[in-house]
């Protein structure tokens, strides 16, 4: 269940639980970005699996995951054979922070205009006097 807003402004909240209510990552999601983060170089699917002691399918779910909420990045890392594979890392902070501003500033334009609906939906009326019902909570 969602929590509600006065319970969201109520906690306190750190950096993963940021992450957490724009991006809704789960346990492991923020497990594999703190690695991520704290790595000195970017990390392939194996090195996380072996990190987080679960099947390489489990932790390219979550890279996925991340990828998509775009707080990760994959490269393409190329042998001498021609061969390929990918690695991981961070997307840059601004790049992340900007993005959850973006999201942050659509919301507020959303609640914006549902508040300003609320308000014309449910404005008082006065007929004949008195204050009509109000109309139906769907």
């Amino acid at each position: 269940m969602v929590d509600s807003m006065a319970e969201m402004l109520g906690r306190d909240l750190e950096c993963e639980s940021l992450l957490d209510c724009f991006h809704g990552l789960n346990d492991l999601d923020r497990r594999v970005f703190r690695l991520l983060v704290e790595a000195d170089e970017p990390l392939t699917v194996d090195e996380l699996a072996e990190a987080i002691d679960r099947e390489r399918t489990t932790a390219y779910r979550s890279l996925q995951r991340l990828q998509q909420a775009g707080i990760v990045e994959k490269d393409q890392r190329s042998f001498e054979s021609g061969s390929y594979y990918h690695v991981f890392s961070p997307a840059a902070p601004d790049e992340i922070a900007d993005e959850m501003q973006r999201l942050l500033n659509d919301w507020y334009a959303m609640m914006g205009q549902l508040i300003a609906e609320f308000r014309e939906k449910y404005d008082e009326v006065e007929t004949d006097g008195e204050r009509a019902a109000p109309p139906d909570l769907e």
